[in-house]
């Protein structure tokens, strides 16, 4: 997973957004209850302390202590119902305390006083005893019989237990919430960026042999509906452009030939003249020479072109690869002696590719041109054929002066030469790798090269044509119906 993708960032976002939502929930869930349980169980406290003021109210004023205490025991029944009651007579006289309730939930002589016992109003504390803690309420309620102060409360120990449970159900269940709403998060984010996904495949389908491509629109009526009609409309425009380019290399190409031709066929037939002086001889040739230049350079730019519009393509058959690239070397084996370098076919397998023959030819003799070029005397050019993997491979390898390691990227640009190791006259206009590149990508074919610009390390060419897709019976018995 790339920490740096939108699918991430987004998710991680929606993650961090969904953890705090759902903290602020559950804090809020559980302080929320926790208070309506304090306050239901002060209300019931409140009620039942109610129940002994209106006693004591209406009670005669030479009331025992110990009426008081049947009073309480008989309305309350306090050890039963696990409730804490105390009476206290001013100034402090004890008239009544519960006994220890029957869950023995708190000991009622360990609950401290009141510490401000005679204020004129009802007050609510948590008095903390050995065995847990209680909310107790105080009320002074003054009657015939004199002044008194009435405590009552209830243990916090069941209330508390279930806050714990509550509190314990939220720390599994919220990261169990949050893991699984983040997993869904990505897998929505991922659905959603699924149509980008789409487009980016077309995108790196489109080239510019198929300028008509165009991406999938998006019917969303959003964003993505309108980015992907904005890049049809850009493809659109580059395509003209592509198209106009094309055009003017094309015409401008074949333009140039017939002047060409004629400067060429003049030039010769002054140099062939008898009474022409030396010197002037000497001049034109060297003018011929960039006359023959610029007519190759024209030639190239006319094949470059043509190969753009897909001229490769219009005759295609099953050409064996390798019987072309041995004839092809047994042609320039001249050229190699004539510069003492060493061309050998040897390790060649039989690899079938279906493509334009005149073209593929060309392929091999630029290859093997550059290697002669460039390989000093005593090298070696060599030729080898393979299958990998259902793909047939043909490289060209020579113990030449290498390519450098900047220069590689560039190799196949239309008129770069690397000008430390090429000379004007070796190097050429710079567009016979190009030329190289157009004709294999036309046929489907990758091409690789490796090398390393030392002694007898040198340079290697890799063709990878894809598999001859080999036709059925029913396939062949159609065509032949045909």
């Amino acid at each position: 997973m790339n920490p740096r993708s939108l699918a991430f960032r987004l998710s991680a976002w929606y993650a961090l957004l969904l953890s705090a939502t759902f903290a602020v929930v559950g804090f809020g869930t559980f302080y929320g209850l926790s208070q309506y349980l304090r306050a239901n169980l002060r209300e019931s406290v409140q009620r039942r302390s109610l129940q002994i003021e209106q006693f004591l109210a209406q009670a005669p004023a030479d009331i025992s202590n110990s009426s008081i205490a049947d009073a309480v025991n008989t309305r309350l029944t306090p050890d039963y119902n696990n409730r804490f009651v105390r009476v206290t007579r001013a100034p402090d006289k004890p008239v009544y305390r519960s006994g220890t309730p029957a869950d023995g939930s708190f000991d009622p002589a360990g609950v401290a006083p009141e510490p401000r016992p005679w204020q004129a109003r009802r007050q609510s504390r948590t008095a903390a005893t050995a065995s847990g803690n209680l909310l107790i309420t105080a009320m002074p309620i003054e009657t015939p019989s004199g002044l008194y102060l009435i405590e009552m409360g209830y243990s916090l120990t069941p209330l508390e237990s279930a806050e714990k449970r509550l509190l314990g159900l939220l720390t599994v269940l919220l990261p169990v919430l949050v893991v699984c709403a983040t997993a869904g998060g990505y897998l929505l984010v991922q659905r959603a960026l699924r149509p980008v996904d789409r487009m980016s495949d077309t995108a790196r389908q489109i080239s510019i042999q198929d300028p008509d491509a165009r991406l999938p629109v998006l019917p969303t009526g959003d964003a993505l509906q309108r980015l992907s009609i904005s890049l049809n409309h850009m493809l659109a425009r580059l395509r003209d452009s592509v198209q106009t380019s094309r055009r003017f290399l094309a015409d401008a190409s074949h333009e140039l030939r017939t002047p060409l031709t004629i400067i060429k066929g003049e030039l010769q037939q002054l140099i062939g003249s008898a009474q022409l002086p030396a010197e002037m001889a000497e001049r034109i040739g060297s003018v011929l020479e960039e006359v023959a230049r610029l007519e190759h350079l024209v030639s190239g730019l006319l094949m470059l072109s043509r190969l753009d519009t897909g001229d490769a393509q219009r005759e295609w058959v099953d050409v064996d690869l390798t019987q072309l690239a041995a004839a092809t070397a047994e042609q320039m084996r001249l050229i190699a002696e004539d510069r003492g370098v060493q061309l050998l076919a040897t390790a060649l397998v039989s690899v079938s590719v279906r493509g334009d023959r005149a073209r593929l030819k060309q392929v091999i003799v630029n290859l093997l041109d550059n290697a002669i070029k460039f390989t000093p005397r005593g090298g070696t050019v060599s030729l080898h054929s393979r299958h990998h993997a259902g793909f047939g491979i043909l490289e060209v390898c020579d113990t030449g002066i290498g390519i450098p390691v900047a220069a590689v990227p560039h190799i196949f640009d239309r008129f770069y030469r690397v000008d430390e190791a090429r000379s004007r006259e070796d190097g050429g206009a710079g567009l016979g790798l190009s030329i190289v590149r157009s004709i294999c990508s036309a046929h489907g074919a990758q091409i690789e090269v490796q090398s390393q610009p030392a002694p007898q390390h040198g340079t290697c060419f890799r063709l990878i044509f894809p598999p001859v897709r080999q036709h059925t019976p029913l396939e062949i018995s159609n065509k032949t119906i045909a």
